[in-house]
C-alpha cells in the first residue's frame, strides 16, 4: 500500500491529485505545520532524515522529492497512464518538466518569499528576483500557448509536478499577466480527481 506522508499546505497536495487521477488505493498520514514557524513537525524526521514532505512509503521503499515520487508512482503503478511513451520524443520533454519545476522555476519564487521578510535589507535583491520570476513564468506561459496541457492531450505527471508553480504565483499576486497559466491551473482545479485529493488532504489555501 502506498502511504503519503502529507503536510498541510504543502507540495504533497499534488501527489494526492496524481493518486486520485490514477484511481490507486493509498493511505494518508497527516502532519501539521508549527503554527508559529510554519515548519514541518519533527515527526517527519522519523520517516526520512530531512523531515520534509512529500514522502511516500511503500513496503520497504521510501521515496522523497516530488518529481521522483511522481515518476515512481506512474512508472510502477500507472499502467502506461499519465506519462508519454518512454520511446518517444515527448518523453524527453516530459522528463524536463519533472526536473524543471523544482530545479529552476521554484527558486525565484522561494527567494521572493524569503527576501520579502527582510524588509529594506532585501531591497537590492528584488530587481533580480523579479526578473527571474518573469523569465520563468513567461517561459511556462509561452509553453502553454494553444495548449490545454504541457504534454499531449490530457494531464500527465508533468502537469502534476508543475501545478505548484502557478499556485504559488497566484498566491503572490503574480498570475494576472499570464492568462495561459491562469487558465491551466483553473482546468486543473476543476478536475474531479483534484477535488477528491483536496477533500482528502484538507486545508490548502493555494487551491482556492
Amino acid at each position: 500500500m502506498l502511504v503519503v506522508h502529507h503536510l498541510n499546505e504543502s507540495r504533497s497536495q499534488r501527489i494526492l491529485w496524481l493518486l486520485e487521477e490514477l484511481g490507486l488505493p493509498y493511505e494518508i498520514k497527516f502532519y501539521s505545520r508549527d503554527a508559529t514557524t510554519r515548519l514541518a513537525p519533527p515527526e517527519l524526521k522519523a520517516i526520512h532524515p530531512l523531515g520534509k514532505s512529500p514522502v511516500v512509503t511503500e513496503g520497504d521503499a521510501t521515496v522523497i522529492e516530488s518529481g521522483a515520487i511522481i515518476d515512481y508512482i506512474i512508472r510502477r503503478h500507472g499502467g502506461g497512464r499519465m506519462a508519454p511513451d518512454p520511446a518517444g520524443a515527448a518523453y524527453d520533454a516530459y522528463q524536463q518538466w519533472l526536473h524543471y519545476a523544482e530545479g529552476s522555476a521554484m527558486l525565484p519564487l522561494m527567494l521572493n518569499m524569503y527576501v520579502s521578510r527582510l524588509g529594506e535589507a532585501g531591497g537590492p535583491l528584488h530587481p533580480r528576483i523579479q526578473s527571474e520570476i518573469a523569465n520563468h513564468l513567461g517561459y511556462v506561459e509561452q509553453s502553454l500557448k494553444g495548449r490545454d496541457w504541457l504534454i499531449g492531450e490530457g494531464p500527465t505527471g508533468a502537469d502534476v509536478q508543475m501545478s505548484f508553480i502557478p499556485e504559488v504565483a497566484k498566491a503572490m499576486g503574480k498570475l494576472q499577466d499570464y492568462p495561459n497559466m491562469a487558465a491551466w491551473i483553473e482546468r486543473i482545479h476543476a478536475r474531479p480527481a483534484w477535488k477528491r485529493g483536496l477533500e482528502k488532504g484538507g486545508e490548502y489555501l493555494m487551491g482556492r
